[in-house]
């Protein structure tokens, strides 16, 4: 611009100065002040509407407490921030319904194909509970996931759900690998995720979308990656498979909450699958020492340490909402019995059974909250039982010692566990509906596990859930029912054992059937 160009510029700016008003050149002051405060007052707005969103923590309730108990959160969403999330073993809602449309190849009977139940009026499964955390719908695992069984009376008729009953229906291992393999799997991309997420019918927002496309699903890929790295042996197929209605209690946090390296551990440790146990009838059992192994006497101990199996850590427990579960469990009473019982048959087992069971057991009684049996709730050595010893032998010394560092200066931390030398004396409320038995699910009925070892099931099928009245325990002959396969049990397997527990075998075939039509009455 040449000299006299920025003159007539200079002298234009000098005009129109003159021309404006004091007042008018104050108004254009404040307009812009005003335009200011608003940009600031927007940011503002959107972050603390951004930091709302991400630090509400809105879990679905229920007011009746079984719904509470089937679907209600204890905390095992992911806890912490969204970055550093704690916790949490399944992915967001959204992501989670359509993993098995994302991997139909690997799951083609979605999740009821691996013992999950479902009923009318709930999109998910029980033992899936919701919460709104870390500004997204998350899902956990709860207390019913892993207690809650199913009943059916021949092969065509409808399924009964027990709440508290062990889910004997239930693949936890095998669901642990399919979310752990389809969320590394080469179509778990955003692309695809936000499109079947959408045909499934939720509905996200432009920010949901991008948030999802550049936090969410890269987040999920690494947390699963470090989780598949730390429970990669117990998943794998070095161990004993867990099969139908079984879990590894205390291996899996041995990676997850103390980051141990399970490969420098001996397969002998890590081979403890187990059967689920029941849930009811819990106050006569507290001072009991629980657990199969006995290594606790306290319920609330007991249930905190469970929890943590299902994705509870420390940071994310609900400690309220798992009270609510306790309070439950404390009085709830087992099922009754549903089929026909020869009470005569039964007061003759009683006799019998009062001489070989009752010391260790109990009776009837107990639920009703009376706890006869002068060994009851007390370990049996296992020189004396004799049963398979590796779930035993996987809760070490040095695993109890840890354990005492979870919740460190809080009145939930641990102070009651310890390793014993055998398995617990159970209480049999409810034992109809807890097949198959001994600790390892190694006998598949009561009738069974009254003959020798050599005479009892060498292999047999877990996981079928029609129920045999006579020997009381599930039908076990049938591989494969409607599409789903059952478990094959080979008690010749390490940790899968049906020896021991030689009580009552050497009686006559009738007074057997005798004692198995007494406890029909429990």
């Amino acid at each position: 611009m040449s000299r006299q160009s920025r003159t007539k510029a200079r002298d234009a700016v000098l005009v129109d100065e003159i021309r404006t008003s004091p007042v008018d050149r104050d108004l254009a002051r404040t307009t812009r002040r005003l335009i200011r405060w608003l940009l600031l007052l927007l940011i503002l707005l959107f972050v603390g509407l951004l930091a709302r969103r991400f630090t509400l923590d809105r879990p679905v309730d229920y007011a009746n407490v079984v719904e509470q108990f089937k679907y209600g959160s204890i905390g095992s969403e992911p806890g912490g921030s969204l970055l550093e999330a704690a916790g949490g073993l399944l992915p967001p809602e959204p992501i989670f319904a359509v993993l098995p449309q994302i991997c139909a190849d690997r799951l083609p009977g979605g999740y009821a194909q691996l013992g999950f139940l479902f009923e009318e009026g709930h999109h998910l499964p029980i033992g899936v509970s919701q919460r709104f955390r870390l500004g997204f719908d998350q899902v956990g695992l709860n207390c019913a996931v892993c207690h809650t069984g199913t009943v059916r009376d021949s092969p065509d008729s409808s399924p009964r759900i027990y709440p508290g009953m062990p889910a004997h229906q239930l693949q936890l291992q095998d669901f642990f690998r399919f979310v752990l393999d389809c969320s590394l799997d080469s179509r778990f991309t955003a692309d695809n995720l936000l499109g079947r997420i959408a045909e499934a019918g939720y509905e996200l927002s432009w920010f949901d979308r991008l948030l999802y496309r550049l936090v969410v699903i890269p987040r999920t890929r690494e947390q699963t990656l470090q989780l598949a790295t730390s429970l990669e042996l117990i998943m794998g197929d070095k161990v004993t498979e867990w099969g139908h209605g079984r879990v590894d209690t205390f291996n899996p946090y041995k990676g997850m909450q103390f980051n141990w390296q399970l490969d420098r551990l001996p397969l002998s440790e890590l081979t403890a699958s187990s059967d689920f146990p029941s849930l009811w009838n819990q106050a006569p059992r507290d001072g009991m020492e629980l657990h199969w192994d006995g290594n606790n006497d306290s319920v609330d101990e007991r249930n905190l340490s469970a929890s943590l199996g299902a994705g509870v850590t420390p940071v994310s427990v609900d400690h309220a909402r798992l009270k609510r579960v306790r309070d439950w469990i404390w009085d709830v009473p087992p099922p009754t019995y549903p089929y026909p019982i020869d009470h005569g048959e039964a007061d003759r087992g009683k006799v019998l059974y009062e001489v070989y069971c009752l010391e260790c057991h109990g009776d009837h009684q107990f639920k009703d909250g009376v706890a006869r049996g002068a060994k009851l709730g007390t370990v049996e050595p296992l020189a004396s039982v004799g049963t398979d010893p590796f779930r035993l032998n996987s809760y070490t010394y040095t695993f109890a010692a840890n354990q005492y560092t979870l919740y460190p200066d809080s009145p939930y931390r641990f102070t009651r566990f310890r390793k014993t030398n055998g398995y617990a004396n159970q209480p049999l409320d409810g034992i109809w509906a807890r097949a198959p038995y001994l600790h390892n699910g190694a006998v598949p009925t009561l009738r069974d596990l009254l003959e020798p070892p050599a005479e009892r099931p060498v292999m047999f099928y877990r996981g079928y859930d029609v129920f045999d009245p006579e020997k009381v325990g599930f039908v076990s002959d049938v591989a494969q029912d409607q599409g789903l396969r059952f478990t094959l049990h080979d008690t010749r397997l390490d940790n899968n054992s049906n020896a021991g527990h030689l009580w009552g075998v050497d009686l006559a075939a009738e007074d057997k059937d005798a004692i198995v039509e007494y406890m029909k009455t429990f």
